[in-house]
């Protein structure tokens, strides 16, 4: 089945919506008369990142790696808003976390019997992160070879965009893996994950986000600044401040 054949596909929202619902969802509030998306005043514009460093991944092997680069290009587009997702650092972020301890599995159970488990559950699965996105990621890459005759990093923009849309709402299916809670709970944090983070991680390179919403980084955890600025504008968030700045 073609996602572009499918009448009841949802439409896709802009990127005003879709970091309006990622800063609700991750807790991040978007003041009044902060710095966002077409909002943002020319005394505090958006800086491009920094020149790119080398992309050298390390969980991800080529074709991993270039599917990775094209669903952030497509879920990132550079824009009057951002530059695109992989220059955004988004794709680095992504194979980080599934470097380290989030990527191992550190902080789960990883030993059986395994037993079929409920949603509230959580994560309860024989492998590693990194081995379930990289399984996940291969069931979804042959589900795009059978509906375009193309891989994933093949599609154009629109196509790449309408696919992952089906694989969301779980219209592309895979027998290995149920492609939908692959997409929702573990794709979509990371790259959630990748636009908020400190840039430190990877991810929000020149802290285009942070800048995007008005949040100031690091100063936004001081107590006294939360009650202080709580509900309104904060004076530093044109220039916010990441664990590095304190390096």
């Amino acid at each position: 089945m073609s996602p572009s054949s499918n009448p009841d596909r949802p439409a896709r929202s802009g990127r005003r919506e879709f970091l309006r619902a990622a800063t609700a969802l991750t807790g991040l509030a978007v003041l009044p008369g902060s710095v966002c998306a077409t909002e943002r005043n020319a005394a505090a514009p958006v800086t491009e990142p920094a020149e790119d460093p080398p992309l050298i991944y390390l969980a991800l092997d080529p074709d991993e790696a270039g599917f990775v680069e094209h669903l952030v290009e497509v879920m990132c587009p550079a824009d009057e808003l951002t530059p695109g997702g992989v220059e955004c650092g988004l794709a680095i972020f992504i194979d980080r976390q599934l470097t380290g301890a989030f990527g191992r599995g550190e902080r789960l159970y990883l030993q059986g019997p395994w037993r079929p488990s409920r949603p509230e559950d959580g994560y309860q699965l024989p492998m590693t992160p990194v081995q379930y996105f990289k399984l996940g990621l291969a069931a979804a890459d042959r589900a795009c070879a059978q509906i375009y005759g193309r891989n994933f990093a093949a599609l154009d923009m629109t196509e790449a965009d309408l696919f992952l849309q089906a694989v969301a709402v779980g219209k592309v299916t895979s027998g290995e893996v149920q492609l939908d809670i692959w997409f929702n709970e573990t794709v979509y944090p990371l790259f959630t994950q990748a636009c908020f983070s400190d840039p430190v991680y990877g991810g929000n390179r020149g802290k285009v986000f942070w800048k995007m919403i008005g949040y100031p980084g690091l100063p936004a955890v001081n107590g006294l600044n939360m009650t202080k600025y709580r509900g309104k504008p904060f004076p530093g968030a044109a220039a916010p401040l990441s664990m590095e700045d304190f390096s």
